[in-house]
């Protein structure tokens, strides 16, 4: 199983990179000195093994011809893997997710014949990609081109595990197994036809399964196990294959090569002689009259009997064409459930797994397929619908959630275990699964194990806020308002000096208020993140906020230092002009003094001529203007909207604001302009305030 170079012995296994003697020396003489037992376990090439099975199998490589180098100084031992085994090596560990690296990696170890290299290599993409049964097949050749047969095996087993569904690598095992058991014992023959029951339970009603049944039915005959041929014929001339039709007409040759009672089972063929001649008796009583008349020779046996009339009697015939009848009946039926599936099968061009994306219409094709089931279906042929879809689709997350979200109805275990295949195997980098399956645990009372699939994938994939923000509120629904508050805190620290951390500094405020009462660290807090960033509007609205949601008598002096904040910040005038409105509805709705509101006026004023110069007609259109209003996020403040309309108000009606006679009343109080649009604010009623203050 080594690659050999030259004709030395030696020279061929150093090249290779094994230098198994200086190993095998090593467990000698720690045996000999009592340091280990031959039961104790060790470590053979990356592998958990017992010292005697070290030796035995050493010793069953010396047979067939591999000679192993000397012992020799530990830093001496040569490297067990061939020599560009760690750069492809190196490349699939840089980049898992690049599957071709991983395909130059397998080819490189099939070239090199090198059986424990190969081990690492395909033991560690199958953690990634089990669904490719290709490569389970090539695994299990290179052990059994090896000499390890009992290896290939288990390697075959394992692949059938993850693949159950596998056509194609069910009749590679059998046909491993035919090849290589002594079926002059009898376990070989019961061994064989255990693995045929085991297939066609998880394969058999997978639409192009015909060949794992034939072959069945062809080694049943090879036994002379007729009648157990029958029983597999009834199986499959009951479920929708695409050779549907070839299976029903070699049964009508199963039945006209051999007599009824030979391939029937006794209840079955008594039960059909009885209706025989039932019938017969129905169309001539002399006939009838004579058979009953009729009686046995002695020690002649019933069974007997019947066998030898049966043979060249009409009763044969007549026994045949019931059977025909009853087997058409199922035979129709199945047509039928062909024919409702034919079109989408004949749609699906790629069954397999494949890295490579799927198109639109073949999506669109699982979909329909798997809705059609679900409403026409039974279990278990929905089931079985699900897993081929998970395997063509197995890099979709719609699929796996379907198919979970559809478990969920039935099994509760069921529907974990596609979670646990789906992130574990082949999405593990997909958040929206794993917040299903965090939130399916949830539910089902498994809290930690909501809080381990979270916080596996939070270490895994940080930086989500998606993530993290569902963690907090994990949390909070558990009642553990300090862990949600230090899963925060933790967010604003790792997150510091990017945008992420104002984020995160805006929820965890939300929290100190809304959950814990705390208006004071609240208030720290958006505090800490304007220090460090100055320029994020959104921090400036949510304190604002926030010290509007308190008394706002005792508030009055946070709520004015938060507006003039903004005024004294390098934010744009726009900006500037938003909070300098606000601060005059403030006092206006809620001030305490009346020379606070008068101040504020008159510097809404200045705000506003330089607002109108700027948005003056020679700059552009009304349409121009409107296209460069602030934006605000609505998510993240609710009086966001009202603000926005705000500064559209002032844009349009800018001119009526600002009047040549700055002495008037109209100028210094303007009450019937400033609140024309006060629904803008919020407010269900508007002061009608021109009653009193008329224009002049």
């Amino acid at each position: 199983c080594f690659k050999m170079a030259g004709d030395g012995v030696e020279k061929g296994a150093k090249e290779a990179g094994i230098n198994m003697g200086v190993a095998e020396d090593k467990l000698k003489r720690k045996l000999s000195n009592g340091t280990i037992k031959k039961e104790d376990s060790v470590t053979e090439n990356g592998l958990d093994t017992t010292a005697n099975n070290v030796l035995s199998e050493n010793s069953s490589l010396a047979s067939i011809g591999v000679e192993y180098a000397t012992a020799g100084d530990d830093d001496d031992v040569a490297s067990p893997f061939p020599a560009d085994f760690e750069m492809y090596w190196k490349a699939v560990q840089e980049n898992p997710l690049d599957f071709t690296s991983w395909t130059d990696l397998l080819q490189y170890v099939e070239q090199e014949n090198h059986i424990v290299a190969a081990r690492k290599a395909f033991d560690a993409f199958f953690v990634r990609y089990p669904y490719c049964y290709g490569y389970w097949k090539k695994y299990a050749e290179m052990e059994r081109r090896c000499g390890f047969l009992a290896e290939a095996e288990q390697v075959l087993q394992r692949g059938l595990q993850n693949i159950p569904l596998s056509v194609d690598l069910w009749i590679h095992y059998i046909t491993f197994l035919q090849q290589t058991l002594d079926m002059n014992l009898a376990e070989s023959a019961v061994k064989i036809r255990s693995a045929f029951q085991s297939a066609v339970t998880a394969a058999g009603m997978e639409f192009r399964s015909d060949k794992l049944w034939e072959m069945f039915v062809e080694w049943e005959k090879e036994q002379g196990e007729l009648k157990t041929v029958t029983a597999i014929y009834d199986r499959v001339m009951t479920t929708p294959t695409q050779l549907y039709h070839t299976h029903f007409e070699k049964f009508k040759v199963h039945v006209m090569l051999h007599a009824p009672n030979e391939i029937l089972s006794t209840e079955e063929f008594l039960w059909l002689r009885a209706k025989a001649v039932a019938e017969k008796a129905k169309e001539g009583p002399d006939t009838e009259e004579a058979a009953a008349g009729d009686e046995l020779p002695p020690g002649v046996d019933t069974t007997d009997q019947d066998s030898g009339s049966l043979q060249g009697g009409s009763e044969m015939d007549k026994i045949r064409e019931l059977l025909y009848s009853v087997r058409q009946e199922a035979y129709n039926e199945n047509v039928a459930e062909v024919s409702k599936r034919w079109n989408f099968e004949e749609g699906i061009k790629r069954p397999y797994f494949h890295v490579k994306p799927l198109e639109r219409a073949q999506l669109k094709i699982w979909r329909d397929y798997l809705d059609f089931e679900i409403s026409n279906g039974s279990h278990n042929r929905v089931i079985v619908l699900f897993e081929r879809c998970v395997i063509a689709c197995a890099l979709y997350e719609e699929f796996w959630l379907k198919y979970a979200k559809y478990l969920e109805n039935h099994t509760v275990e069921g529907a974990r275990n596609v979670y646990q295949r789906a992130c574990g195997y082949h999405l593990p980098r997909k958040p929206t699964i794993h917040l299903h399956w965090a939130a399916f645990e949830e539910g089902q009372g498994n809290v930690e194990e909501a809080r381990r699939i979270l916080k596996m994938f939070d270490d895994y994939t940080p930086g989500l806020a998606v993530i993290r923000l569902r963690r907090v509120s994990l949390e909070r629904r558990q009642g553990n308002l300090e862990g949600a508050e230090t899963l925060l805190r933790e967010a604003v620290k790792e997150n510091e000096g990017t945008p992420l951390a104002s984020f995160y500094a805006i929820k965890l405020a939300r929290h100190l208020q809304k959950l814990q009462k705390n208006l004071t660290k609240a208030r720290n807090v958006l505090l800490e993140a304007i220090e460090k960033d100055s320029d994020n509007t959104r921090l400036y609205l949510n304190l604002l906020e926030l010290e509007f949601s308190g008394d706002v008598k005792q508030n009055e002096g946070n709520t004015l230092n938060c507006i003039d904040r903004v005024l004294n910040s390098t934010l744009s005038k726009e900006i500037k002009f938003i909070f300098s409105q606000r601060r005059l509805e403030f006092l206006e709705d809620f001030g305490s003094n009346i020379h606070s509101l008068l101040n504020a006026y008159d510097e809404h004023q200045k705000f506003l001529k330089n607002y109108t110069r700027k948005r003056s007609p020679s700059d552009g259109s009304v349409e121009d203007q409107e296209k460069k209003k602030i934006k605000v996020d609505q998510s993240e403040d609710s009086s966001s909207a009202a603000l926005q309309t705000a500064v559209s108000t002032a844009s349009t009606t800018s001119s009526a604001v600002v009047g040549d006679n700055t002495t008037s009343t109209q100028a210094a109080y303007n009450y019937g302009t400033w609140y024309q649009n006060y629904a803008a604010y919020g407010y269900q009623n508007p002061w009608n305030y021109s009653q009193y203050y008329s224009q002049s």
